[in-house]
């Protein structure tokens, strides 16, 4: 029995050993193997792309090459803005209320009217300094010393260095630089404001570059059609010299309710805060408008942007760069409604022309017989079918000039010559408030630093005053007295430390008797209010 166990796990051993020779015997073949089929595939992934052919650049083919051909020609010509503007008293609201409880929505006139354009480039480009990236206010020292910096674009349209760009750019700014597109980042021009006309939003600045500066094109902005191609340049969000494209998506648009001379190009090439300012130019390479404002719900671009058309801008800049640096428009004395009422047509009986709502006293249309109700269907031969046209052909002529006016009054064709008088001093006496863009009065040196009138019944009545109390702030001096105590153009001031004000004679009694370190309180209605809301302003003379 022994034996045979040891017999058999002699041969057990000798069938393992054998079994083990074989396994090893077939792990050394399948190595070699793998080595050389390893060794195989490794050869050929040191040129996996010997196949490929290599790809060269073309020789430079210009395909629809109008766009960047005018581009070239035009970017030179566009400049950078850039504004400081010094805040003052920057926590306090309109009137010493707190910021945001300024009077908006209270009614007819609620919140600040001093910038008629305020409210609209809120709403359109953030206003100067304001959203949609077009600057940040910056602390300094102190409260005083807060500085606003505030990016915007303009157009060279001469080679001695006049600039056009937006009064909303420049408007209040300490200073005012100019970066050229040649120039290094580090090289700006100090500029200096030639005129503004707050009507149009227009603005002519000038940088003494010592060299003669690239100017543009302007062109007819009447012959533009709705569908032409039309290109944006300007600085959006500071980025310089950027080109956008676009169609003129509509003409004549009338975007601010009750403002008159802005007739707006209607685009969607593509504007955005820093546009503003900028050239909008036609395939000719003419600047064909000035991009003044987009229509935004998120402060950028949405497909609609506006333009004041290059025929504007001719007109306000050659008056601008006049002696004067001011542009003076006719007027009539009339007023009428903005949008045609059908009701009113029927009732005075004509199919076309302006119906005449109001007529200033004492003003050329009321000299030359005109009255409420009669109808203007001419100007020195020139038909009239609309309130626009009528403006746009009144205000071209030149004050002092006489115009042949045709009407319809009763249904009878009659014509009268009527006197031209300037806009901006037929109405200064609207609540105190030179019209827009005209020459305002200059307020004398006094001890509060404000010029004021006396209410007449006729602005009562006009205005919806309760009566002809108190006086009416006409301007104000930088920084004086009035103007630091929150008071603004068209406020009305009813009593002064409690006396009662009724005209101007009181007012500089008063005024007269103050003295320096004593306190003086304005018991103020404030302008556009229609009711008895009052507020209190005051401060201690200095």
């Amino acid at each position: 029995m022994d034996l045979q166990v040891s017999g058999f796990r002699q041969k057990f051993k000798a069938n393992r050993f054998a079994s083990t020779l074989v396994v090893l015997a077939t792990l050394t073949l399948g190595i070699l193997i793998g080595t050389v089929v390893s060794g195989g595939v490794k050869g050929k992934e040191k040129n996996p792309s010997a196949d490929a052919t290599p790809l060269q650049v073309p020789s430079p083919v210009q395909l629809s090459n109008q766009f960047s051909q005018i581009a070239r020609q035009m970017e030179p010509s566009v400049v950078n803005i850039s504004t400081e503007t010094s805040i003052k008293n920057p926590h306090r609201g309109r009137h010493g209320m707190p910021p945001g409880d300024d009077g908006q929505g209270q009614g007819p006139g609620g919140g600040d009217e001093d910038s008629p354009f305020q409210d609209f480039f809120n709403r359109f480009f953030g206003g100067q300094g304001g959203q949609g990236g077009q600057g940040s206010p910056d602390q300094g020292q102190g409260p005083d010393d807060l500085r606003e910096r505030s990016l915007g674009s303009g157009v060279i349209v001469d080679s001695k260095g006049y600039i056009v760009t937006n009064n909303h750019v420049v408007e209040k700014a300490d200073r005012i630089r100019v970066k050229l597109m040649d120039d290094p980042a580090t090289v700006t021009y100090d500029a200096t404001v030639i005129g503004v006309d707050k009507e149009t939003d227009l603005a002519v600045i000038k940088i003494d570059a010592k060299k003669p500066l690239p100017a543009a094109k302007l062109g007819n902005s009447d012959g533009m059609a709705v569908g032409d191609w039309v290109l944006a340049v300007g600085s959006p969000f500071g980025l310089d010299e950027t080109v956008t494209a676009g169609i003129v998506s509509a003409k004549g648009r009338n975007i601010v309710p009750n403002r008159q001379f802005e007739s707006f190009i209607q685009t969607d090439a593509a504007i955005n805060p820093g546009n503003s300012g900028g050239p909008l130019v036609n395939m000719a390479g003419e600047v064909i408008g000035i991009n003044t404002a987009i229509y935004t719900s998120g402060g950028g671009y949405q497909g609609v942007g506006f333009a004041m058309p290059s025929n504007t801008v001719v007109q306000v800049y050659n008056q601008l760069i006049g002696p004067e640096h001011k542009v003076s428009r006719g007027s009539i004395g009339v007023e009428f409604n903005a949008v045609p009422n059908p009701a009113v047509a029927r009732v005075y009986g004509v199919t076309s022309g302006v119906t005449i709502a109001h007529v200033t006293p004492n003003g050329p249309a009321d000299k030359a017989g005109l009255k409420t109700g009669d109808t203007i269907v001419s100007v020195n031969g020139k038909q009239v079918k609309t309130g626009d046209e009528l403006v746009a052909e009144i205000s071209s002529i030149k004050p002092g000039s006489t115009a042949k006016v045709g009407y319809v009054r009763n249904g009878k064709t009659s014509a009268t010559d009527v006197t031209i008088a300037d806009r901006s001093k037929l109405f200064a006496a609207r609540l105190g408030d030179q019209e827009e863009g005209g020459e305002q009065a200059q307020p004398q040196e006094s001890k509060f630093g404000i010029n004021v009138r006396s209410i007449t019944p006729d602005m009562a009545n006009r205005y919806q005053l309760p009566n002809t109390k108190g006086v009416i702030v006409q301007d104000l001096k930088p920084d004086g007295f009035g103007d630091t105590v929150g008071l603004s153009r068209g406020d009305i001031i009813l009593e002064i430390n409690k006396q009662p004000v009724g005209g101007e004679d009181d007012f500089q009694k008063i005024q007269s008797q103050a003295k320096s370190g004593q306190d003086v309180v304005f018991l103020v209605r404030p302008r556009g209010i229609r009711d008895n809301t009052t507020v209190f302003m005051g401060g201690t003379l200095q």
